[in-house]
């Protein structure tokens, strides 16, 4: 990664990582000083003080044109940090707040930058008892989580039966581990990485099952009824399969599609087994129901992260993380400190 100094008198500039398209389809990625100036309209700036990595980040840092349209552009779909100027009732210099989901990182300068300007709409003040470093540790994973498990827990108690999560060791995955067993579910969790195991059981998982293992002898239409309810991340064969193996009124939430966006399976399990599927987007979330998730995620589903769960890292180590996040290396959450 190369870093660019650029300066002119009289303008007020911030660091940010900045990809741009160096020849067509060829995408890399600098630390240079951006004026605020440039920043896109919107009635908040903010100082972002911490980030985190998501796959989607990794996406847009890569010229994935179904993430970021144009670029020049910054990504980082989560912020954390305080209000410098508002024109939005709401907010004062000075709130400490967290934006994730809408544009933001994706068309929207993101928060791999030191400032972001922002609709007010977008905008959450950071509930009292998470500090700016443990929102981010959350992030957009640990928001799509507590979404998942908002609709999972509405239907399902830890009395009913097993709780499945695929794709366990990711940002989602794990935050979901760690979220349910925190509330006493009994977690087991699908993972491709063997080494992960002793991570997954810190974070309160009973039983580990391989995805090669999970898979065998999943392309019946049903399969042995095992889960009150799961938690998939990952989509396609996967997610098939946890919906075949879902007990009689159970609940599968979905939220991702890095193994597949198709989903190979009849209408036995909704129709002979009655079990529900739920789509979650977390990027278009209503903003009352966003507002009531962090509050839990402050509060009644906040966990003890084990000390290996997050890795803090500063811009300049975005490029490497960005590379590890598309090759499937990373387990659990990437937080950025702006301020490294």
């Amino acid at each position: 990664m190369h870093i660019i100094r650029e300066t002119i008198m009289g303008d007020q500039f911030f660091k940010a990582l900045v990809v741009e398209e160096a020849d067509k389809g060829v995408f890399i990625r600098k630390i240079k000083e951006r004026s605020i100036q440039d920043l896109p309209s919107g009635d908040v700036l903010i100082r972002v003080h911490y980030s985190s990595l998501n796959y989607k980040d990794a996406l847009s840092a890569s010229g994935n044109r179904g993430v970021t349209r144009n670029y020049p552009h910054t990504p980082g779909i989560d912020a954390a940090g305080v209000i410098e100027e508002s024109k939005n009732d709401s907010f004062q210099p000075g709130d400490k707040v967290l934006v994730t989901s809408y544009d933001l990182g994706m068309n929207t300068s993101g928060g791999f930058g030191q400032y972001i300007r922002v609709p007010g709409e977008w905008v959450v003040k950071l509930p009292g008892k998470l500090d700016m470093k443990e929102s981010m540790s959350y992030g957009t994973a640990g928001f799509t989580a507590g979404m998942s498990v908002d609709k999972l827990i509405g239907s399902i108690q830890p009395a009913d039966g097993e709780v499945l999560v695929t794709g366990a060791t990711g940002g989602v995955g794990c935050m979901a581990v760690g979220i349910l067993a925190g509330l006493g579910y009994p977690v087991t969790a699908v993972s491709g990485k063997p080494d992960a195991k002793g991570m997954l059981e810190k974070l309160g998982v009973k039983n580990v099952i391989s995805r090669e293992a999970f898979l065998e002898g999943s392309n019946r239409p049903l399969l042995k009824p095992r889960w009150s309810g799961v938690v998939d991340t990952v989509g396609g064969e996967i997610l098939a399969a946890a919906i075949k193996s879902t007990l009689p009124l159970g609940v599968v939430t979905c939220c991702g599609n890095v193994a597949s966006p198709d989903l190979p399976i009849t209408v036995f399990p909704f129709i002979l087994r009655g079990v529900t599927l739920v789509g979650i987007d977390s990027q278009n979330c209503p903003m009352t129901w966003r507002k009531q998730i962090w509050e839990k995620l402050s509060g009644e589903w906040k966990f003890e992260m084990p000390e290996n769960l997050v890795a803090e890292i500063s811009l300049k180590g975005l490029d490497h993380a960005v590379e590890a996040i598309l090759k499937g290396q990373v387990k659990g959450r990437m937080l950025v400190n702006l301020d490294l």
